[in-house]
């Protein structure tokens, strides 16, 4: 199905110029053009709805925008739908996997004394610790688990 500008904008309850500014911020693909109509489909709408669950979860459109760059249609819909995405269902083990699972040979090595944390909470007793002078690469793997688990339960009960 695709929709006109306006159309998608009322489906997700978002004013056509919200859906033109998240386009230029590549929160959204730029639609197809044919001649004088610009029309938007099912991607469109589903981003749009995921954004909006984003939101309501208090996170800014630049994390918003790093959690939906790499997700395929599948996974913004599972998102905008508020359902657990699939990637943390395939990536849970079974405890006797986990236990199998080979270990790292030496630990990591510890903070520098009076180094800074970050608190990311991820759901009711669970928190996630980041070093504030930790590497891109660190931030990044933060940022992908708290995307993964933070959708599992809703706002209020975290």
């Amino acid at each position: 199905m695709t929709y006109k500008l306006d159309e998608l904008a009322g489906e997700a309850g978002v004013a056509p110029r919200t859906v033109r500014y998240y386009v230029q911020r590549g929160l959204l693909p730029a639609p197809e053009f044919r001649g004088k109509d610009t029309s938007y489909g099912r991607e469109h709408l589903a981003r749009l709805r995921a954004i909006r669950v984003l939101q309501q979860a208090h996170l800014p459109l630049e994390e918003i925008q790093a959690r939906l760059a790499g997700a395929g249609l599948d996974e913004i819909e599972r998102i905008a739908s508020g359902a657990p995405p699939r990637v943390l269902e395939a990536r849970c083990a079974a405890p006797e996997e986990a236990a199998a699972a080979p270990r790292a040979s030496s630990p990591p090595a510890a903070a520098p004394r009076g180094a800074r944390w970050e608190r990311v909470e991820i759901a009711d007793g669970v928190e996630l610790h980041v070093r504030t002078d930790a590497p891109e690469s660190s931030r990044r793997i933060a940022l992908d688990i708290e995307s993964r688990y933070t959708t599992l339960a809703p706002k209020g009960s975290r």
